[in-house]
């Protein structure tokens, strides 16, 4: 058996041994630090938004965002569909109920039609929760003009699109609230963690305020607000701080893999890499590719269990939120005539690819390679 490869893994370099040092070396280990002003500040100047607030992970994130959006019991938030239930989980949280609405086909992302629909039929709902699946951008400008119409609040999830671009502009800064991860296989990492990000300063402030378990400047623990311990911690910031001078190289080495991928499979017409926008530059953090039952019966399962076979990690498409057991009784919104909704198809033919920035050209032949083979009978 060939060696191990991944789906995504941590790529570290020198630098970040350096911030972690100094965080040592001025006992700043215990949370909050310089490092954590240091990140907040380089990583909203990185993405030209006016405030950030490092956090424990991109599902904090989220939360507070949920929470600042002032999601109440019982009311709809509309929620892309096709994503990981991170992005959704928060609008629990607050006791807001999701309705999640399909996907397009153009970059599998929210759908502005179905959005639109959504709207005629929940007139009420003031937020919106849009994923960037798999680092591509959404119909951005849609799903913008769209939330303006209704007076909804735009948050977007960029948990997985961090650098990538939409009409030249960075994602995570379309919503009045954003957030980032830094989970360990993400383009960047910090073992964990995330950021929640505005040009609203005094919103900011109030979420740093919630994440540090709403004590309020008193000599003694006063807390008239329910908190919680949500900061970053200064020795993960620094991880974060020497990660972020590499982001574009690894951006560019996923696109590598995602283009690589895209010419080998160009003679295989059952194959269909995933889409993105003209105006889009996603930054391809995961390559996945679907299969065309009417050209192929290869299935998705059988490309996953060969490549195991081989120490290969491969992974299904995110499975969508309407389908998942514990959303069982949310509403769903798609404009599929016949029933069969945009994600749950992608979900049934695709995958993800192998799309670690170590792979290294032969990695990527042994991968191709085994693809391949599945589809010459």
């Amino acid at each position: 058996m060939g060696k191990r490869i991944f789906l995504a893994s941590p790529t570290m370099h020198d630098q970040e041994q350096a911030f972690i040092k100094e965080a040592f070396d001025t006992n700043w280990v215990a949370p909050l630090g310089a490092n954590v002003d240091g990140f907040e500040r380089e990583m909203a100047a990185y993405l030209g938004v006016g405030h950030a607030a490092a956090l424990s992970a991109g599902t904090a994130a989220l939360h507070l965002a949920v929470k600042l959006a002032g999601v109440k019991p019982g009311e709809p938030v509309f929620c892309s569909d096709l994503t990981f239930s991170a992005t959704v989980n928060p609008v629990s949280y607050e006791g807001g109920r999701q309705v999640f609405i399909d996907s397009e086909r153009e970059s599998w992302n929210m759908d502005p039609r179905a959005l639109e629909q959504a709207f005629r039929k929940y007139p009420q709902c003031k937020c919106v929760v849009v994923a960037n699946l798999y680092g591509t951008p959404a119909k951005l400008d849609e799903i913008c003009a769209i939330c303006d119409e209704h007076g909804a609040i735009l948050i977007e999830d960029a948990a997985e699109s961090l650098s990538a671009t939409y009409h030249g502009r960075q994602t995570g800064t379309f919503g009045r609230y954003n957030a980032i991860s830094f989970n360990g296989n993400k383009i960047i990492t910090t073992s964990g963690g995330g950021m929640l990000l505005s040009d609203d300063e005094a919103a900011i402030q109030k979420a740093r305020f919630w994440a540090t378990q709403s004590r309020e400047p008193f000599a003694w623990y006063e807390h008239k607000e329910l908190g919680y311990n949500y900061r970053m911690s200064n020795i993960i910031a620094g991880i974060g701080r020497g990660q972020l001078l590499h982001l574009d190289e690894h951006r560019a080495r996923k696109k590598k893999i995602y283009e690589t991928y895209q010419a080998a499979f160009s003679d295989l017409s059952a194959i269909s890499m995933n889409p993105y926008l003209a105006e889009s530059e996603p930054n391809f953090w995961l390559s996945c590719m679907t299969v065309d039952p009417a050209q192929s019966a290869v299935k998705p399962a059988q490309i996953m269990a060969a490549l195991a076979a081989e120490n290969i990690e491969s992974r299904p498409i995110w499975k969508p939120m309407h389908l998942q057991p514990v959303f069982a009784d949310r509403d769903f919104v798609t404009l599929q005539p016949d029933g069969h909704a945009v994600g749950a198809e992608l979900f049934a033919r695709g995958l993800c690819l192998p799309s670690d920035i170590k792979n290294t050209d032969a990695d990527m032949e042994r991968i191709i390679g085994i693809i391949k083979n599945l589809f010459k009978a």
